[in-house]
């Protein structure tokens, strides 16, 4: 019975030292990986699970928001903002670069720290916001747009360039008319904090 005990004893211990060098190597395992992560697939992530938050921007904007998008270098939302005690319905792009920080619950944090199903990209996430600026200037769709500056300028995009675009600017409502255009704007890319069209375009 003595050699029993001890050897039960020894197995306990040595299960137990296993265990504990298992659960260190997980740990640091965990560590690396998280430490490769980058700030895209969290985001890719939230997308995939149209996670409400609110999005900090430049001039101290706090956009609350759904999200619903990943681009090679913006991110679509559909606002959660409200006017007069009613929805406004806007959906809005986001230069990555204009994002400074996201806040949303605890758990669709963590949710955001898991490894992606699949590592291969879907074809919205190799477009850029030129791209995606130039759609809207080709459908004509009404746009206001914020700058780093402050600004809301309403218009409708005549054309995206490479690293700017051409805005005929025009009060909130109106068709882009000769007679209703106040006058163009060329506006950079870096400038950018959102550009917002009318109604939630996403489902």
């Amino acid at each position: 019975m003595h050699w029993d005990r001890l050897f039960e004893d020894l197995e306990g211990q040595l299960a137990s030292e296993w265990e504990a060098e298992r659960a260190v190597l997980d740990a640091e395992s965990e560590r690396l990986r998280i430490a490769r992560l980058d700030l895209r697939s969290r985001l890719r992530m939230l997308c995939s699970a149209r996670a409400d938050a609110t999005i900090d921007v430049a001039n101290a904007r706090r956009l609350p928001v759904t999200l619903r998008m990943l681009g090679a270098d913006w991110l679509a939302v559909s606002s959660r903002g409200t006017g007069e005690g009613r929805p406004v319905p806007s959906s809005l792009l986001l230069p990555l670069h204009a994002i400074g920080g996201v806040t949303t619950d605890h758990g669709m944090i963590l949710a955001s720290l898991d490894e992606p199903a699949s590592t291969e990209l879907p074809l919205r996430e190799r477009m850029t916001l030129g791209f995606v600026l130039r759609d809207l200037a080709r459908r004509r769709i009404p746009v206001r747009i914020s700058t780093h500056l402050g600004d809301d300028i309403h218009g409708t995009i005549d054309r995206a360039a490479a690293d700017h675009l051409d805005l005929a600017v025009h009060d909130p409502g109106e068709a882009r008319l000769a007679g209703a255009v106040h006058g163009f704007r060329i506006i950079p890319f870096s400038s950018l904090i959102a550009v917002r069209t009318p109604g939630d375009q996403t489902p």
